[in-house]
């Protein structure tokens, strides 16, 4: 016998005796689990009112309106009519943060961290990163904030502008953001919003097509991204100097101080504002061009009221013992609504970016703390993108534990998915075991609130269990306002987004082609529609694509087409299924829902982010995928590969290796034959909103994708 092979014999026994070793070491732990849920399952039962909440997750929500097929499901407790305003009086955005100033004037409004220190730090692949050592947070009160916006407002209005000509933002996540944001809402004047990661050709576009005169934005933006075209007045909001002879003469700039000091003086400070009424435009808020070129979705007050009269009924208990943490993108209709909705209910709001959220974020210094340590918020919103990570970087902590304390988190994590799973917690598991996890985000976290995509089971299960939080997931469009489903906090269900808003009724049509009707059983599926008060105007200069996506019944009520395939399950959650933009026909006819592919293929681990990819004059599916650095890179060293990143993305063993992962998850999660990628191309670097490969909702932006890849496609599909 070879010596190798009577070695590795010797090893079958050995390492079975450590694993029924360990067995014995860890039955102290089944015993204690036990013990545990008998003594203290009873009474935390009745303390917690767990009975309640159970029936709560169980009972109707939602039901349709009539018996007809294909009716409006409406909430159960709007069934008659729709829910418009939540505040008596206050049907304007202005009115909203009058009534938060009456109510809670001295308490703490925008937060944002001092900058203590900046230092330049060399990586090991050469490329040198900026790193911030960052300070507590510094807290405008809501009468501080309301003297700057009363400022801002009438130095505007000192250097020209009139109500209802447009004002642009663009501009990152700030304070200086919301502070511009409340001045136009309170003086009439429509606010025209950018994303911060657009391209410059994409905000060349927008400031031309809404031909305003007034840009409020960043120091570093003005310098990196801006072409100026009719722009008379740019106002930016760090107190840096700016160069203004590299700007054309008939261009002023300012610093929102100087606006803000123009204001004060006492010729102007008794300017007052002209407010708006109910009909008057608020926004016009460009989508993040998932689909093409961006669209300037416009929403009255009225609209926006509603929306947030909506999501706040689904978020329980709203109030000043809460913190919120901003650092999603405030040109995206979730965070300013969630801002807006915030301030109106005496939340204060501390301000970070997904560079500082953390300990480990990649501009914080090494043993410095993140926004999350410092600030500790007890509510924030995120993408499913930024969850999923949080989700494999944690389970990729667990992997390189010890087998103890692996197989100890292993079997708390699954006690505590099983008794969620039932609708009840694990107290226990919680102070034992994830309170460490809950530390990444504060520790505080009571609620985290999900959109802009289809969040996965998994990760939302991982969220319930390591961060002891509920995740309400909604969904809602810029065209409805962010306004549509929210899950309830004691829904315990996964892979839904909730019944309709309170604002809002949805109803489904059959779109046959893709084989979705209301007949369907066992649950009625189709075309999401959703209408209420919340539905926008419609599209800026725009009249084609309006009357393509919106309607007006003839209730005057207005509709908008979501292009997105629901399922309306039997206590009226609503489900997402598929959309009609994503859906390909193979050559043998056979149709491809890209998005669900992508969905299920997230599982794999060697995988951070995938773009299915198919064409409708070929037989198969091809794939490009970002991998997983970490551990692909593990996986060459097992397989004897070596070299650069660049060089493993390129190898042909390790795409070999990817394939196989998808089609081990794809057949696990049941997807068919013909629906699975059968060749893959690697990317070595990242997908971000930067990159202008997706939106900053981290949606894939498939046109972008396509093109990026166009060889990689022509090779795949046998090409050159």
């Amino acid at each position: 016998m070879q010596p190798h092979v009577s070695i590795f014999l010797f090893q079958i026994p050995t390492m079975k005796l450590r694993l029924e070793v360990c067995a014995i070491l860890l039955l102290p732990v089944y015993v204690l689990i036990s013990v545990y849920s008998m003594l203290v399952f009873i009474p935390w039962y009745f303390l917690t009112n767990a009975k309640k909440k159970k029936a709560m997750a169980k009972r109707l929500k939602a039901k349709p309106i009539s018996d007809k097929p294909g009716s409006p499901y409406r909430s159960v407790t709007h069934l008659d009519s729709l829910a418009n305003i939540n505040i008596p009086g206050a049907d304007t955005l202005d009115k909203l943060f009058d009534h938060a100033l009456a109510k809670f004037g001295k308490k703490d409004c925008l937060g944002t961290r001092e900058i203590l220190s900046e230092e330049n730090e060399m990586q090991p692949n050469g490329k040198v990163f900026k790193k911030l050592i960052l300070g507590t947070y510094r807290w405008l009160s809501y009468e501080e904030v309301n003297q700057k916006v009363n400022r801002l407002g009438s130095g505007l209005i000192a250097l020209g502008l009139t109500p209802k000509s447009t004002v642009v933002i663009f501009c990152e996540t700030r304070a200086e953001w919301m502070i511009a944001a409340l001045t136009c809402f309170k003086y009439n004047f429509p606010l025209v919003t950018l994303y911060a990661t657009l391209g410059e050709e994409a905000v060349t576009y927008g400031l031309n097509e809404c031909g305003a005169s007034y840009l409020i934005t960043s120091a570093e933006l003005l310098e990196s991204k801006l072409k100026i075209s009719c722009l008379k007045h740019i106002i930016y909001v760090d107190n840096k100097t700016i160069n203004k002879s590299e700007y054309p003469e008939n261009v002023e700039i300012h610093s929102m101080q100087t606006v803000e000091e123009l204001g004060a003086k006492p010729e102007n400070a008794s300017i007052q504002p002209s407010r708006p009424v109910p009909t008057d435009l608020a926004l016009v808020m460009y989508t993040s061009g998932s689909t093409g070129r961006p669209k300037g979705v416009m929403m009255q007050h009225k609209n926006l009221i509603a929306g947030m009269t909506g999501q706040c009924e689904r978020i329980p208990g709203l109030g000043p013992k809460d913190t919120y943490i901003g650092y999603l993108p405030l040109a995206h209709v979730l965070e300013l609504t969630a801002e807006i909705s915030c301030i109106t209910y005496g939340c204060r709001i501390g301000y970070s970016s997904p560079l500082t959220l953390s300990d480990q974020s990649s501009k914080i210094k090494k043993g410095s703390k993140g926004d999350c340590t410092v600030l500790k918020p007890t509510l924030m919103a995120a993408v499913p993108e930024i969850m999923d990570r949080i989700y494999k970087n944690v389970m990729s902590k667990v992997q390189e534990m010890n087998y103890i304390q692996r197989t100890l988190f292993k079997i708390g994590y699954d006690y505590k998915l099983e008794q969620i799973k039932r609708g009840y917690d694990a107290p226990l598991c919680n102070i034992l075991l994830f309170k460490k996890v809950k530390a990444l985000l504060g520790g505080n976290i009571r609620m985290m609130l999900s959109g802009g995509a289809p969040l996965s089971p998994q990760t939302q299960r991982f969220m319930n269990i390591c961060f002891c939080c509920p995740v309400g997931q909604g969904y809602g469009l810029t065209e409805t306002c962010g306004a549509g489903t929210i899950t309830e906090v004691a829904d315990y269900s996964t892979g839904r987004v909730g019944a309709p808003l309170i604002c809002c009724e949805i109803r489904l049509r059959d779109w046959q082609e893709g084989g979705y009707t209301n007949r369907d059983k066992p649950n009625p599926r189709g075309e999401i529609i959703i209408g209420g008060p919340n539905v926008s105007m419609g599209y800026f200069k725009n009249e084609e694509k309006t009357a393509e996506d919106f309607t007006t019944d003839e209730n005057g009520q207005r509709w908008f087409c979501t292009g997105d395939i629901g399922e309306f399950h039997p206590d009226g959650c609503l489900q997402i299924i598929d959309r009609k933009k994503d859906l390909v026909k193979l050559q043998a006819g056979e149709y491809v829902s890209l998005g669900k592919v992508e969905a299920a293929l997230k599982n794999c681990s060697l995988i951070d982010n995938i773009c299915a990819y198919a064409k409708s004059d070929q037989s198969y599916v091809i794939s490009f995928v970002v991998p997983n650095q970490k551990k692909l890179t593990a996986l060459a060293e097992q397989k004897g590969i070596s070299g650069t990143w660049v060089e493993i993305c390129n190898n042909p063993t390790m795409e070999a290796e990817i394939l196989q992962e998808i089609k081990e998850v794809a057949n696990k999660m049941k997807l068919e034959r013909f629906e699975i990628p059968i060749k893959v191309r690697l990317s070595p670097e990242p997908w971000t909103p930067e990159t202008g490969l997706v939106t900053d909702a981290f949606k894939l932006k498939r046109k972008e994708l396509k093109n990026h890849y166009l060889n990689d496609i022509e090779r795949m599909y046998g090409g050159k």
